[in-house]
């Protein structure tokens, strides 16, 4: 086993990754950008190196800078975490010509798997259903014009190196098809340095389910069931569960043998995840792999009883699965949110900021995984997860009040979150009976507004907290009436 490693990423995954590592007596080397230099996962490493400003190709995107932090550390293996250069096939390479261990898959996956229509002829040749379309890249808007007419609309134009729903736009009508078109190429251009697209036959509001895969280097290959991430806004995962309450025992299996054939044909190694669209008859199809961690990780993590990152590690270092297929008995109900810096009455738009106050939700069967503290400075330049609140129970129900439980006691003043969305969205009845597609929230949720009498008295408490701390001078306390209302104390005031 590895004695140090440097985590090349930032946040609430350093932090998960720091404390699986500290558990396993591994060391642990963290980056920073000069904006993060006082942040949770660099306060937990054992080491921390600066890299650079706060611009991304500047410190976690700076491939050098990062090979020479492990250099300079003596870290013999990087984990990548997910998002910056987890999918980063230059990045793997560059990894394995000094010597460092990459904790993720071959670099040659991480290309072929990357490319959305390599992928599909991977999965094609391995008799994974793929959805229709293009099994080539193409800039002939008069081949995409063809085949559209020849699939029916509605289509969706889709970069090939992309992912996180960039360059990617769904169209309804032939009139569309050439303005869509060139705004998929060039935002792919913009994001991933490659205009490549395809097109491929829209599903009207599936499911979205993945199985997690996990592969070693002496060709064992194993599943650990399914999450359904159908609550998405933008194409971005926003609640995430598992068991999938859509899928019979049979479709399950079908479903995971399906997994296990990709893990295969790609020639995988290490931890991954097989994604795919179940429409409303019950058909399943190939959507991508995801080469990495995911963010969703925790609820298969409490259900199996596995710990995803301890996996990575042992496989990258290279030892053999130790249990089988059939050893893997899921038990239970969890379920995940993400809860970002973003402003969901403004669709979505991020919201950094300095954390005033942060209390957060804790008791039986809850986990949170979090990358801040009060008084943490949200930074504008990144993804803007905050954490992750994991709940677990016996079953579906108790789980989803669980999670209203925790919602209600986690308070974030400073800047705007999707607590308040969150808390509307599994109190809904549409929730509650399992009715989730990928349109939910456009459905159900469309134009939201959070409760106008909350939302005021939050930021009346806001504004007295500034006050309070503004007036008081340093080293005296502030004076406390007999009587304090709930939201001063914020002990029961839910926001």
């Amino acid at each position: 086993m590895f004695n140090k490693v440097l985590i090349a990423n930032r946040g609430e995954i350093a932090v998960r990754i720091i404390r699986t590592c500290r558990e396993m007596g591994i060391q642990t080397v963290v980056v920073y950008s000069e904006v993060d230099q006082t942040a949770p996962h660099v306060l937990e490493a054992d080491e921390a190196v600066g890299v650079g400003s706060a611009e991304p190709k500047q410190s976690y995107l700076n491939i050098d800078r990062l090979l020479e932090a492990a250099r300079q550390t003596g870290a013999e293996a990087i984990h990548p975490g997910y998002g910056f250069l987890a999918e980063n096939s230059e990045f793997a390479d560059r990894c394995q010509q000094a010597n460092i261990v990459f904790i993720g898959p071959p670099a040659q996956a991480i290309r072929d798997l990357g490319n959305k229509t390599v992928a599909r002829m991977i999965m094609s040749r391995a008799g994974v259903p793929i959805i229709p379309g293009l099994d080539q890249t193409s800039e002939d808007l008069q081949l995409f014009s063809r085949e559209a007419e020849r699939l029916g609309y509605p289509v969706i134009i889709k970069a090939a190196a992309g992912g996180g729903g960039k360059g990617m736009r769904t169209v309804s009508d032939p009139g569309d098809l050439s303005e869509t078109f060139q705004s998929c190429k060039s935002e792919a251009e913009k994001a991933f340095g490659d205009a490549s697209l395809y097109l491929e036959k829209h599903l009207e509001g599936p499911r979205h389910v993945e199985f997690q895969i996990l592969a070693d280097s002496f060709g064992n290959v194993v599943h650990l069931y399914e999450r359904e991430c159908s609550i998405q806004r933008r194409h971005q995962k926003v609640i995430e569960e598992t068991p999938s309450p859509a899928l019979t025992p049979d479709l399950r299996h079908q479903m995971g043998q399906a997994a296990v054939a990709a893990a295969r044909a790609s020639g995988y190694v290490n931890a991954g995840t097989v994604e795919f669209l179940l429409d409303r008859e019950g058909n399943f199809y190939f959507l991508e792999v995801n080469t990495r961690l995911q963010v969703e990780h925790p609820i298969t993590e409490v259900t199996t009883g596995l710990d995803l990152v301890r996996c990575q590690l042992e496989i990258a270092a290279g030892q053999a699965l130790t249990f089988r297929q059939e050893e893997i008995q899921p038990r239970g109900w969890a379920i995940e949110c993400r809860i970002y810096a973003e402003d969901p009455e403004a669709q979505f738009l991020p919201s950094p900021g300095k954390i005033l106050t942060l209390r957060e939700p804790s008791g039986p069967g809850i986990r949170l995984d979090s990358g801040i503290r009060a008084g943490f400075e949200v930074p504008m330049e990144y993804d803007p997860i905050l954490s992750k609140l994991i709940v677990y129970a016996e079953n579906r129900e108790a789980a989803r009040q669980r999670m209203i439980r925790a919602l209600e006691n986690y308070v974030i003043l400073g800047i705007n979150t999707t607590i308040p969305f969150l808390l509307e969205v599994f109190k809904s009845a549409e929730f509650r009976e399992g009715r989730t597609r990928t349109d939910f929230i456009d459905r159900h949720f469309e134009g939201w507004k959070p409760d106008r009498g909350k939302a005021d008295l939050a930021r009346i408490a806001l504004a007295a907290h500034d006050r309070c701390r503004s007036r008081t001078p340093a080293g005296e306390k502030a004076s406390v009436p007999d009587r304090l209302s709930p939201w001063q104390t914020l002990g029961e005031w839910r926001v």
